[in-house]
């Protein structure tokens, strides 16, 4: 039987900068749908990648002292690598550098400028570098980008511009015709109060002020305005191509897309100018757009200038994988902002996966071994604690798939904890180590053991897309797949007569204090030791300190600190971050491009909540005057030093 097929994609996130957690969040939440739909037999395809053309990348890359492609390429791959650590099992990973995507970007523009949806005219008004976005002059206030609050440049250039008002009705009767279009449904009437019903205004969709993009055809001064060109990726993905005489079976599979998972604040290019373009190229619109809120650094949305950044690969270091996923996954509300700190990620965790699922399933594995030999009992006549039980555990199936069909995956996961905490009241309830002391206790105990299993088995089938690693071990215990929701739905489909395994505890009680204290400790980076007076060491320990070139790509001071520096450094073979003490001399600027030896076999250690994986060689003069050995500019990167 053929599998229903489901296209899901995420925002391609921009090659400018690594993720932090709540850019991560897009593809937590996509990969959890994806798992959830293929619980529910569908054929799911799911694709992401980076958005790497733009003056922002080309401005970055000049400051790395690197080409624009060069530069786009190592932070695609910093971003495929946390896309990775958090087990997102994207299908394709489209980068908009990739040869077929941008021949068809130049080619789809080339359609729309020959049937009359483009011109060329002049533009003048606002621009914002940060957002690759223009502003009118009733938009921008005190000079100030209207959507992310910094500075905008005046611009006055030749430009393309595409005819937006003359789909904007085709536009409003297709959100008529399609009340589920765009989720949550305030979202919608934000885009058509704001932008739609005011009238659209015609959208410059091509630049000429600098050349890192994809040139038009006949016309290569100029070229595609970011957006314009990262928003088909969700159609190149598929090899589509408008000079294709037939298009790829992928494709005619595929399009339109079930769902578009994309952070609100750009709503408006995906819910009004991607369909436009769409309309324009004569292809059926996605189905959905799902426009989540924000996942907020304490009340703040997350930002390097303001210092409350968080990454996904800092979380999993401390909480593991799925510790991580989860926290975004049930901390985010289906429409208003969710928050993480810190100690609320330590707080979920400790009361969510150590309380309720992993006591839960620790207790249930042990005294299933300790009183069965660890064979799964057979249930016996039932009780009204066995039905309530069983009442509450079916109920949540019901609730999950409505709920996670609607996307409000937090709630969704509250449904599954509900059952479980009724689950470990069950245990006070039944008392299982006083009924083992009896032979007719036992009797009683093998129902209220085999009870327990189940809706462990229940429970976890539903929470595998939120937590994969950690639900497979416990199925793994009970023998069970946990691949169909239908197995899910009934309760009582765990086989009686089969082992259970006791495993090791999946979720530790964690240690707020200590935690909290290594990531605020400011543990300054030791300074050379001056050679008078030292005791002499053996060659071979001389030998084991493996120095390397580097140069320095990024700089920029740790928040919080007046002495650490955060340094990406290249080492030739790869590129790292490493803290260095010597922000009371040197300014960032001053550092980018410099050629400098680093300890590279250093044990990494954290500071001030950062990573430092090496450190920088510096001599300290009288007065503890701090000056970092630079090197010749044509020093190779990662040339061993001995």
């Amino acid at each position: 039987m053929n599998k229903p097929k489901c296209y899901l994609t995420t925002a391609i996130p921009y090659a400018s900068r690594k993720p932090h957690i709540g850019n991560t969040y897009d593809i937590i939440l996509a990969d959890c749908y994806k798992r959830y739909k293929q619980l529910c037999g569908y054929d799911v395809l799911l694709s992401t990648g980076t958005d790497e053309h733009g003056q922002k990348i080309e401005e970055y890359a000049a400051e790395a002292k690197m080409t624009p492609k060069e530069y786009a390429d190592s932070v695609s791959a910093q971003i495929r690598q946390i896309w990775d650590e958090v087990g997102a099992q994207y299908d394709v990973f489209i980068k908009t550098t990739d040869a077929h995507h941008e021949k068809a970007a130049a080619n789809l523009f080339d359609k729309f400028l020959k049937q009359g949806d483009i011109y060329k005219s002049e533009y003048e008004g606002w621009y914002c570098v940060p957002d690759e976005s223009f502003f009118t002059d009733t938009q921008v206030v005190d000079g100030k980008c209207p959507e992310c609050g910094r500075p905008v440049i005046r611009a006055k250039e030749e430009a393309y511009f595409f005819r937006m008002s003359k789909y904007a009705d085709a536009l409003l009767k297709y959100y008529d015709e399609n009340p589920d279009f765009i989720i949550p449904e305030s979202r919608k009437k934000e885009m058509i109060n704001n932008f739609i019903k005011p009238g659209l205004q015609d959208l410059c969709v091509t630049r000429s002020s600098f050349k890192w993009g994809v040139p038009v055809k006949n016309d290569p001064k100029h070229v595609l305005y970011v957006w314009m060109d990262a928003l088909i990726n969700y159609i190149t993905a598929l090899g589509y191509d408008p000079e294709n005489v037939e298009q790829p079976e992928n494709f005619k599979k595929y399009w339109p897309a079930d769902v578009h998972f994309i952070g609100k604040d750009i709503l408006r290019f995906h819910s009004i100018y991607w369909p436009i373009f769409l309309m324009a190229a004569g292809l059926p619109l996605p189905k959905r757009i799902f426009a989540h809120p924000w996942l907020l650094s304490g009340v703040d949305k997350m930002s390097k200038s303001r210092g409350n950044v968080i990454y996904a690969d800092d979380l999993i270091k401390i909480f593991g994988r799925d510790g991580c996923r989860y926290y975004s996954l049930a901390e985010m509300p289906f429409s208003s902002d969710g928050t993480i700190t810190y100690e609320n990620v330590i707080s979920r965790y400790n009361s969510d996966l150590a309380n309720i699922l992993g006591n839960l399933v620790k207790r249930t594995e042990s005294m299933t071994v300790k009183y069965f030999d660890g064979v799964i009992p057979s249930p016996g006549e039932e009780t009204e604690l066995d039905r309530d039980l069983k009442d509450t555990v079916v109920s949540a199936v019901s609730k999950y798939t409505e709920l996670m069909d609607r996307f409000m995956v937090s709630d969704a996961l509250e449904a599954v904890f509900t059952a479980l905490r009724r689950a470990n009241k069950y245990i006070d309830e039944t008392t299982p180590w006083i009924l083992a002391k009896t032979d007719e206790g036992r009797v009683r105990l093998a129902t209220v053991l085999y009870n327990l299993l189940e809706t462990i088995r229940i429970c976890t089938i539903l929470l595998k897309p939120a937590i994969p690693d950690s639900a497979d071990k416990i199925l793994s215990a009970l023998n069970e797949k946990g691949d169909d929701i239908n197995r899910a739905r009934i309760f009582g489909g765990l086989a009686a007569g089969g082992r259970v395994t006791e495993g090791e505890a999946l979720f530790s009680r964690l240690d707020e204090a200590k935690i909290m204290e290594e990531l605020k400790k400011p543990e300054d980076e030791p300074k050379p030791e001056k050679p008078k007076g030292e005791p002499e060491i053996e060659f071979d320990d001389f030998v084991r300190v493996e120095m390397r070139t580097a140069e320095i790509l990024e700089c920029e001071p740790v928040p919080k600190s007046k002495k650490l520096l955060k340094l990406k450094l290249d080492l030739g073979y790869e590129q790292r971050q490493v803290l260095s003490g010597i922000a009371q001399y040197y300014t960032p600027d001053k550092l980018i491009g410099k050629k400098v030896v680093v300890v590279a076999n250093l044990k990494p250690r954290m500071m001030m909540g950062y990573e430092s994986k090496g450190m920088v060689l510096a001599s300290s003069a009288e007065g503890d005057t701090v000056r970092v050995i630079f090197l010749d500019p044509e020093t190779p990167n990662g040339q061993r030093i001995s």
